[in-house]
């Protein structure tokens, strides 16, 4: 079995299409396509289904992707083990986070990485509804919900919280609810339901089972900018709102809390490029533990 035809298996695996493999890999679409077929002849077994919008894995698919990924590990620690790869912390990280996280916390200090790292590129992205560290979408993973499924590296961040906050100009012209039933008098900033990408993040109704927002936003950045603009009471991270003065905390007694986690595939916990980025991220967290609660 050739190696290379089980490194271009993973590839198509992962990006479900032959040609987001090919440009992922940087080669022709056709040699791709030819090196998988070499694969399924030499071990007598149809591994995908070939459609015009994409592959998909067989049973025996789904099988031989285990072990192809069990192989991919080994090469990998084998060749870090000799010295002969990943030497330097060098090439592409991508890192799949939240926009409360991703953007508030961690691309504002990214700089320093890169700094430290000149050869490394690191790519933020948001985590998306449907996200599979298995599938290389992300090398690194913060998520709110400890990853249960597949191969994972996983380790807690941090625990944050959230509170009810309104502008000041808001609360010039409505006054304050001092009960958590006074809420159905004011307009609410809210989170778009059927776009949670997790149960934990349907977090309103630890405050009130009448939660009706006027106005639904699916990001967390954009729930604090329209809270700051006067829009209503919202539901905000607490390490984001802290970043702006005109924001005051509503019911300061009714805090929710959550947690973040950093999980990355298990295949690449040797790439000093993984690892090195995954620590970086831990002791910002750690270092600045109390802006989260």
């Amino acid at each position: 079995m050739n190696w290379d035809d089980v490194r271009i298996f993973l590839a198509v695996a992962r990006a479900g299409q032959i040609l987001g493999a090919a440009k992922r890999l940087g080669v022709n679409h056709a040699t791709v396509a030819r090196r998988l077929t070499a694969l399924e002849d030499d071990i007598n077994t149809k591994l995908l289904t070939r459609r015009t919008n994409g592959c998909e894995l067989t049973h025996a698919g789904e099988e031989f992707l285990l072990s192809a990924e069990r192989m991919e590990a080994e090469m990998l620690s084998a060749r870090s083990a000799l010295g002969d790869a990943d030497v330097s912390i060098s090439g592409s990280v991508r890192i799949g986070a939240p926009d409360g996280f991703g953007v508030s916390f961690l691309a504002p200090r990214i700089a320093t990485l890169t700094a430290r790292y000149p050869d490394l590129k690191i790519q933020l992205v948001p985590v998306p509804r449907s996200f599979s560290l298995s599938r290389r979408e992300a090398d690194i993973a913060i998520t709110v919900d400890r990853p249960d499924q597949g191969r994972l590296v996983a380790k807690k961040l941090v625990d944050y919280t959230l509170c009810l906050y309104a502008s000041r100009s808001y609360l010039a012209a409505h006054p304050a609810p001092r009960t958590v039933e006074d809420l159905s008098g004011h307009r609410l900033v809210g989170y778009v339901d059927d776009l949670v990408i997790s149960p934990s993040l349907n977090y309103a109704p630890e405050i009130t089972r009448d939660w009706r927002p006027t106005f639904e936003i699916s990001s967390a950045i954009g729930q604090v900018e329209a809270v700051k603009a006067g829009a209503g009471i919202g539901i905000l991270h607490t390490f984001i709102a802290r970043e702006h003065p005109d924001l005051v905390p509503v019911l300061p007694e009714r805090t929710i809390q959550r947690s973040y986690w950093l999980a990355y595939h298990e295949s690449v916990r040797t790439l000093r490029r993984i690892t090195a980025v995954s620590s970086f991220i831990s002791d910002l967290v750690n270092a600045e533990t109390g802006r989260f609660t």
